[in-house]
């Protein structure tokens, strides 16, 4: 074999040399990183950390949404009878002695509160008792009566044409029927079914703002269209029980579950409730949120049934006391 020369020895050595810096300064380079990746461990444990609340909210949406068709139906009846317990004298509030009186107090009552239709329909009836009177009454007289009542003009257009309706068409007499009341000037199904449930006692849902909230925080429906609430919760009971539903489900949305301060803490059906604790949950607090017999005020009539004085209710004050 044949020997290298020097300057070929030495370039060799050289190589190795520097060979042998490289793989010096890749292993301190090694030994730094490792405390960074010692470090880094920890932040990957914290992560693995978070997977359990994950699941477990995944869990829990997927147990509130596996209630079936039956426990519905039995969980909406028993709501149903507990606020019959809570209410036993819930009645519609509004001040009406005849149908005529109901379908035009109700009309008034689009946007605004049973309270001041009954404050002010008194001097509206005084003046004008039948559809005949109020039908060939003086506009601009009406509408100043109905002032209080808000959107009055378009109110007053209502409820006159209404009444020249039920005088052509009907002999003065308010229909019974629901595709008849509906044809007659502001009137929707809302309307009808009250006027058909409270004055001809004939069953039906009423489906108002407090009704759509409140099918809607329990879980009975997630419609949002009033004839498709009222569809779909009539599934639910039976016919007979519709009309005094509609008054219980009203009545606890008007005194208890408020759209913007529930009084959870103070709600009878609470165990029932999916919703509960979206309001104020502290007993004593949410006290102070009950409004009208439960508060010790007032309720929305003036004249209101011997039924609900006797359970502590109070009457209206008339339109301009107090």
């Amino acid at each position: 074999m044949a020997k290298k020369a020097p300057d070929e020895v030495a370039a060799g050595g050289e190589k190795a040399a520097v060979k042998k810096a490289a793989t010096s300064r890749a292993g301190a380079t090694a030994k730094k990183a490792a405390p960074v990746n010692k470090k880094a461990a920890p932040v990957k444990k914290a992560a693995v950390k978070k997977a359990p609340v994950k699941k477990a909210a995944v869990k829990k949406a997927a147990v509130k949404k596996a209630e079936s068709r039956t426990a519905l139906v039995r969980r909406a009846r028993r709501i149903n009878r507990e606020l019959a317990e809570v209410y036993p004298y819930a009645h519609p509030e509004l001040d009406f002695d005849n149908p005529f009186q109901l379908v035009v107090a109700t009309v008034l009552s689009a946007q605004t509160t049973d309270l001041r239709v009954n404050q002010t329909t008194p001097a509206l009836f005084a003046k004008y008792p039948t559809p005949e009177d109020l039908a060939a009454a003086n506009p601009e007289e009406v509408e100043e009566i109905l002032r209080p009542c808000g959107f009055f003009r378009a109110k007053t257009k209502s409820v006159m044409g209404l009444s020249k309706a039920l005088v052509e068409d009907y002999g003065g007499e308010v229909p019974g029927r629901l595709e008849e009341l509906v044809k007659l000037p502001g009137v929707g199904r809302k309307t009808a079914f009250v006027v058909l449930g409270n004055a001809f006692g004939r069953p039906g849902i009423t489906v108002d703002t407090h009704f759509q909230r409140l099918v809607r925080r329990w879980q009975w429906t997630e419609q949002t269209d009033p004839d498709k609430i009222e569809a779909e919760i009539g599934t639910l009971f039976p016919k007979s029980d519709w009309t005094d539903l509609s008054h219980h489900v009203i009545w606890h949305g008007r005194r208890i579950c408020h759209a913007r301060k529930p009084a959870c803490g103070a709600c009878p059906i609470a165990p029932l409730c999916p919703a509960y604790g979206e309001g104020e949950t502290d007993p004593e607090k949410a006290k102070k949120l009950l409004k009208y017999e439960k508060g010790g005020f007032p309720g929305q009539r003036l004249r209101p049934p011997q039924a609900y004085l006797d359970a502590g209710g109070k009457a209206a004050p008339p339109l301009g006391a107090g």
